[in-house]
């Protein structure tokens, strides 16, 4: 599977000369001294007409952040839109809508859920005590717990494979530095992937190509100019968390 780079074209250019002529290639980036690096606002953008439900993005999703039974951060429901006889089925999927006023981070007791620099919500599943108060929270249903089970019946060696999401190496699953149980799991836009110029897993591997991420502070870029046409619209925008996810009908 071909890797797509979400990393300005020039930047690959700018890395291999850094070597040979560092103040030229400060200059060719735009930067002077006391500038500040522009931090991206990340956002995603989903096209239900180009979604055909085929749930490549969930199995995606399980099998990049090794998720337990039972935890899926990426679902596809079907709803029916229209009045009978003029009746047709659309898929929507979810993921973490990322808010800019999340509810969840206002609800934890402990802090373990925060926004990040980039506006992604993030856990911190060390100090997560599993009060599940944030999942209850959570207007959209995307965070679930994680209460221990196993694909080891099914995949011998399950439990060997070490889960990216929490961004250090924690080894098999129930070992000492393993990925937290009994704590809350959710999308995080695959950060993993984010830190090494990649998309998202479920933005990759879309055979519709109905997802589309990017920066939306990037007026230029695909996903800003998409969440301000006459198509987009947010889920539950009248609950105020202002998500970062937008459709387009």
């Amino acid at each position: 599977m071909a890797r797509t780079s979400i990393l300005p074209p020039h930047t690959a250019k700018l890395s291999a000369t850094a070597a040979a002529d560092p103040p030229a290639t400060a200059k060719a980036a735009g930067k002077v001294a006391g500038e500040t690096e522009h931090q991206p606002r990340w956002g995603m953008v989903i096209d239900l007409q180009k979604c055909v439900g085929c749930d490549a993005c969930t199995v995606a999703c399980k099998a990049e952040n090794r998720t337990p039974p039972g935890v899926s951060y990426n679902v596809v429901f079907e709803t029916e839109v229209g009045t009978y006889p003029d009746v047709k089925r659309m898929n929507i999927p979810r993921p973490c809508m990322q808010c800019d006023d999340p509810p969840c981070v206002e609800v934890c007791p402990v802090n373990a859920t925060y926004k990040g620099d980039d506006g992604i919500v993030v856990i911190d599943a060390d100090r997560c005590i599993g009060c599940r108060l944030c999942i209850t929270a959570c207007p959209y249903g995307a965070r679930s717990f994680d209460f221990g089970e196993s694909y080891e019946q099914e995949m011998q060696g399950a439990n060997e494979i070490t889960a990216p999401e929490f961004g250090i190496a924690r080894g098999k699953r129930g070992g000492e530095l393993s990925t937290p149980i009994g704590t809350v799991r959710k999308c995080n836009f695959c950060q993993h992937r984010l830190a090494r110029g990649e998309e998202p897993a479920c933005v990759e591997c879309c055979i519709g190509d109905a997802r589309i991420f990017g920066d939306l502070d990037d007026p230029t870029s695909l996903v800003s100019q998409l969440s301000h046409s006459d198509r987009a619209f947010r889920l539950k925008e009248e609950a105020g968390t202002n998500p970062r996810v937008y459709y387009l009908r």
